[in-house]
């Protein structure tokens, strides 16, 4: 009996830490508040979402350097923070890949990327791979717009940057830009969640 009792404490155990981790990785759902961090930009400064006192929301947009699918978004993702920036929600960018797994992902490449590309926006280290699971990212490019109230930054739309990751001329539903439209017009974003299409991250 008392062996049945320990067996049976040590199965619930391993039920709850395996409930635990399988939560925390799901990431955030649409209306939970997002974090703020403190992550190193290319310029060598660390940026937080605090930072941005006029910002009325922000786009998170996990990217990378090496990516296909990362590399083919970078001019729209560019265009998205001269269009919103302005308006008040401003892009922010962040590598979450490691460097030891994944070479072309270290922080002397991004600086190198960033100067390339010109980048018009923050693009952040993930050291560690500590915030990528908060959020629950999952590939490159993989996009969260936040919405700033009261509660803090809530997260209003997450998923993919538009319907055609390969041809920009041939995309017919630009998620991103409905979504902070809808936000700008005090709205209700219509479509709140989509697949993002990417390369893996790579922990």
């Amino acid at each position: 009996m008392k062996v049945f009792k320990i067996i049976f404490s040590m199965f619930l155990l391993m039920l709850v830490s395996a409930f635990t981790i399988n939560t925390f990785s799901s990431g955030y759902d649409i209306n939970d508040v997002a974090t703020d961090f403190k992550l190193k930009n290319v310029d060598g400064k660390f940026v937080s979402l605090s930072d941005y006192k006029d910002a009325k929301g922000f786009i998170v947009v996990f990217t990378c350097n090496h990516c296909p699918y990362a590399v083919a978004y970078e001019d729209r993702i560019i265009e998205l923070d001269k269009k919103y920036k302005k308006l008040g929600y401003p892009v922010i960018a962040i590598n979450p890949n490691n460097p030891e797994v994944q070479d072309k992902d270290s922080y002397e490449l991004m600086k190198v990327r960033a100067k390339e590309k010109g980048f018009t926006f923050p693009y952040l280290f993930d050291e560690g791979q500590k915030i990528y699971p908060q959020y629950g990212a999952t590939k490159t490019p993989h996009v969260y717009v936040l919405q700033k109230g009261k509660e803090g930054n809530k997260v209003k739309y997450i998923g993919a940057i538009d319907d055609n990751h390969s041809d920009k001329s041939a995309v017919k539903v630009k998620y991103v830009e409905n979504a902070v439209d809808a936000l700008l017009k005090n709205k209700e974003v219509t479509v709140k969640v989509t697949k993002a299409i990417g390369c893996s991250i790579k922990a």
